[in-house]
């Protein structure tokens, strides 16, 4: 019996996905039909959601063609004041307060192309975004609704008797009336939610959805705190006869760090040119390249070393001769589970090109460990604000600036500029040198550091934003716990929010690699 009809001509293909970058226009283009009137997102905005909380932004495709969308990040609801703004719960739409340790999924948008309507879009869209409450093991989901259809009302109702009403179905609005129709039950109604929302009177709904299958986990519940131990090496430069003798050295201070039950161990940018004390080359570009033989061994030894005394160790910096015959500035991150990242220098001082010859990198890398996310800034590099703000953005909340300074002056421009970032990012910053003297090694034969530990300022944090540091020019350590939890609740609720109250509508930092 043949089929009188091709069945796939009357096929039609939706489906619910993650939101990727190519789906950007897009929703750019759906915002402006659904909400006419009202600002769009920025580019930039949607670009961080996907870099921030990629699995909470999702959409509709309908063969093909984008036909709905939403977006959500993960909060502590009861951090934020009861009458939040939509700016304030998503940091003016850029969600850089989304906190993966939350209990709450909070949507911020939902919207379907108006000739799609009535396909149960939204619909879809709601239940996609419980099961990512599920997957993420969360309490509940909380969103801040429009009310629409309440400027037909404003004159004879107020906000309160307007929702009562909907909420016993006298009145119909399409917003609010749809989510009561999808277990969301209301909590209150927020004034000067969307300023520029005048169809629902600048109000907004709160509502929320439980997660009946939460389950409660004791280390969230009760965790108040997130402490991350640091041990700075502060590192006597001295003439030495072998690698092994290098060795020796950072073996006993990756001891001292893990009897410390230290979580990261730091050593000072460029602090393997001590090999060159016998390598009895007077040239320096010559004892330079060298000096990049020795990389196979200076890796190795702190894979070894992060792996033996199970610590993550920021190797200091080491010049590395990579294939395309340049000599690279490279600060490398050993993982005490073995793997390894490298961060290249970007910004060269004219004391590296003039004496040695080196080339600069171009990328700015934030690194996942056991402890959050991480960078590393060479020396140079935490005096440019703009690469400390990237990383900010891109998620770290350690930047770890390896350096080597021959004076006060150098040392001082490192160590301002890394407490000025910690100020400027809310984070905290980390700075460790080289001491002591080879003077048989040509632009190598002196040095100054005052190693440290800083934080930002303010009331929880350590007295004048030093959580310590270590004398000056003496062969030292300085071990040091620093909270992310107290960093990420001060970043919320601070005497000042640096990052919340940035002006994206003045200004920004635009990124080329991203």
């Amino acid at each position: 019996m043949s089929e009188q009809f091709d069945l796939s001509q009357f096929e039609m293909k939706m489906v619910i996905r993650q939101t990727t970058m190519d789906d950007i226009e897009p929703i750019l283009a759906m915002q402006k039909l659904c909400f006419p009137g009202m600002d769009p997102w920025k580019v930039d905005q949607l670009r961080s959601h996907l870099s921030i909380f990629p699995e909470g932004q999702m959409v509709a495709e309908l063969d093909g063609h984008i036909i709905g969308s939403c977006s959500s990040l993960i909060i502590n609801f009861d951090e934020y004041d009861d009458r939040h703004s939509w700016s304030d719960v998503t940091d003016d739409g850029y969600i850089t307060n989304h906190n993966p340790e939350g209990y709450n999924m909070y949507g911020i948008e939902v919207m379907v192309h108006p000739e799609y309507r009535r396909m149960k879009v939204g619909q879809r869209l709601y239940e996609a975004r419980k099961e990512i409450a599920r997957q993420f093991n969360l309490k509940s989901i909380i969103i801040g609704g429009r009310i629409p259809n309440y400027h037909k009302h404003s004159d004879e109702m107020m906000p309160r008797e307007y929702v009562d009403a909907v909420s016993r179905h006298k009145i119909y609005d399409p917003v609010l009336t749809f989510q009561i129709m999808n277990g969301f039950t209301l909590m209150r109604i927020n004034p000067n939610y969307l300023p520029d929302d005048t169809a629902s009177g600048k109000y907004a709904t709160l509502m929320e959805w439980n997660n009946v299958d939460y389950k409660p986990m004791s280390k969230r519940h009760f965790k108040t705190s997130y402490p991350v131990r640091i041990c700075v090496v502060q590192y006597m430069m001295r003439a030495i006869e072998s690698f092994d003798d290098l060795a020796n050295q950072c073996e006993y201070f990756v001891d001292v760090a893990s009897d410390a039950h230290s979580d990261f161990v730091v050593f000072p940018e460029i602090f393997t040119t001590q090999l060159m004390s016998f390598l009895n080359e007077p040239s320096p570009s010559r004892a330079i390249r060298r000096l990049t033989e020795f990389t196979p061994q200076y890796i190795e030894l702190f894979t070894d070393l992060a792996v033996r005394y199970n610590v993550n160790i920021i190797g200091g910096s080491h010049f590395v001769k990579e294939e395309d015959d340049e000599i690279y500035n490279i600060a490398y991150l050993f993982r005490r589970d073995g793997s390894i990242e490298k961060q290249y220098k970007i910004h060269i001082t004219p004391n590296e090109r003039k004496w040695w010859g080196i080339s600069a990198g171009d990328t700015v890398r934030v690194f996942d460990t056991d402890c959050g996310k991480i960078a590393i800034q060479i020396c140079y590099d935490i005096e440019f604000p703009e690469l400390a703000r990237i990383a900010t953005d891109m998620g770290a909340n350690i930047i770890f600036a390896p350096f080597c300074t021959e004076d006060r002056q150098g040392y001082l421009r490192v160590k301002y500029c890394a407490q000025a970032r910690a100020v400027e990012n809310q984070i905290y910053t980390v700075i460790s040198g080289t001491v002591g003297n080879l003077p048989q090694t040509e632009n190598m034969d002196i040095q100054y550091a005052q190693s440290g530990i800083y934080a930002p300022s303010d009331f929880e944090f350590a007295r004048d934003g030093i959580v310590g540091e270590t004398n000056p020019n003496l062969e030292m350590v300085l071990i040091g716990d620093v909270d992310l939890e107290i960093l990420r609740r001060q970043r919320q609720d601070g005497t000042v929010k640096q990052l919340k109250d940035r002006r994206h509508d003045v200004y920004r930092i635009e990124y080329k690699k991203g």
